[in-house]
């Protein structure tokens, strides 16, 4: 049976779908997304594609964003039409780590591995890898709440979103995120910009876009080949050389700098480090408090007193 498309759909069931499964959309939206159903393929009524619009409630409504994601089955939809595709024929791989089970990660799962199969032009069959790591899409954000005053900041610990499945069943939606990743990585011509929903859950609850997080994601990557993955890069000062800093010690030398470091000083480097600062309060809001407090203790602090200038003797 073929799919239904945006050319096929009654005018009723046209409504039915702007007013079900494409409910968030504007006008404009909801038109891209008919046009991407019927190009893909795809039967929204089905839910093998879902239209995502992030920023919906902005008050700044340029910061509208939609996201076309497919579903798993959706995925595979696309896949079989493929000649040269065939599903995995082994069960997934598992690192996980027993330390790591709790309320963030009730399997303690780092990585899930998948292979598919791919039939070469000489006929022959090969495996295509798709890896997909816990801390890169499982939907753990900062926890937020308000303070004395009524503003919301950070509380310094993180939360995962539990109205999904990744509680649930987070075997299973890591999976998932593994099989995508190998569908892209094997038939970009295909899947290229395909994003399945439970790879932007955390987008979702971050509320950015598929664009965003493909670029996070880079970013990350970059960093851990650089060895800076888990470190802040900063520099001291000391001929303004940078370094990569690991996060369990970074507030404890930035403290430390502050401490016994003239007040010019500390204000040249805080300016120069700022955008290492703005990092480490997104992964450590508590310490970063911390240091913001001891720059502005610092800034605070009497100007030194110029030394007397030496009289010089006639000769």
């Amino acid at each position: 049976m073929n799919a239904i498309t945006a050319f096929d759909l009654s005018p009723r069931q046209i409504t039915l779908v702007q007013h079900t499964v494409a409910k968030d959309c504007n006008a404009d939206e909801f038109n891209l997304f008919m046009e991407a159903a019927r190009s893909y393929g795809l039967d929204p009524f089905r839910k093998q594609i879902l239209p995502l619009v992030f920023g919906k409630n902005a008050k700044d409504q340029s910061k509208r964003r939609m996201s076309i994601v497919v579903s798993r089955d959706g995925l595979r939809v696309i896949a079989q039409r493929c000649k040269n595709y065939r599903p995995a024929s082994e069960k997934a791989e598992w690192e996980t780590d027993p330390d790591l089970v709790g309320p963030l990660n009730p399997k303690g799962l780092i990585s899930c591995t998948v292979y598919l199969w791919q039939q070469d032009s000489r006929g022959e069959w090969f495996k295509v890898k798709g890896e997909a790591e816990w801390d890169e899409f499982a939907p753990v954000t900062d926890e937020w709440g308000e303070n004395e005053q009524g503003q919301r900041k950070p509380t310094g610990r993180k939360t995962i979103d539990a109205s999904g499945n990744w509680v649930k069943m987070p075997k299973v939606m890591l999976e998932k995120c593994a099989e995508a990743q190998a569908l892209r990585a094997g038939w970009p011509d295909a899947f290229g910009g395909v994003y399945v929903e439970e790879e932007l859950d955390r987008a979702k609850v971050i509320d950015a876009t598929a664009t965003e997080i493909v670029a996070q994601e880079a970013e990350e990557q970059r960093m851990r080949r650089i060895g800076a993955a888990d470190a802040i890069t900063i520099t001291w000062g000391n001929g303004w050389a940078l370094e990569n800093v690991p996060l369990g010690e970074f507030a404890d030398r930035c403290l430390d700098f502050i401490t016994n470091t003239p007040k010019p000083d500390v204000a040249l480097w805080a300016q120069a480090n700022r955008v290492g600062l703005q990092q480490f309060w997104a992964k450590q809001p508590g310490d970063s408090l911390a240091i913001k407090q001891a720059i502005e203790a610092k800034a605070k602090e009497p100007d030194p007193k110029p030394e007397p200038a030496k009289e010089t003797q006639a000769a």
